[in-house]
């Protein structure tokens, strides 16, 4: 399973560990990526998705799944998350139908 967040796109960097003596050794930095489930109020179900603290206060930031899937552009969203954009937006249309 890949680290990378589907929210933020946040994934493993690289760096190194310093020493006091200055010597340098390789190492991974690594996202704080959870399993997680979102709620979607409009399709009425849980959606798992592997997304970083910081996907889940965007998410929060923005007001809930739905809205920060309706906030974004289809073309800034993750291939994961632009089906259920597209689910989405037809049950809203055929609401306001």
């Amino acid at each position: 399973m890949s680290r990378r967040c589907v929210i933020t796109g946040k994934g493993v960097m690289s760096g190194n560990n310093v020493s006091h003596a200055q010597n340098k050794t390789r190492r991974k930095f690594l996202p704080n990526v959870q399993d997680t489930s979102l709620y979607s109020e409009t399709l009425d179900r849980w959606i798992s998705l592997r997304v970083s603290t910081a996907g889940l206060r965007t998410v929060e930031h923005k007001g809930g799944f739905d809205a920060y899937l309706t906030s974004t552009a289809k073309t800034k969203l993750d291939a994961a998350l632009r089906p259920i954009k597209a689910q989405i937006e037809k049950v809203k249309a055929e609401k306001a139908a």
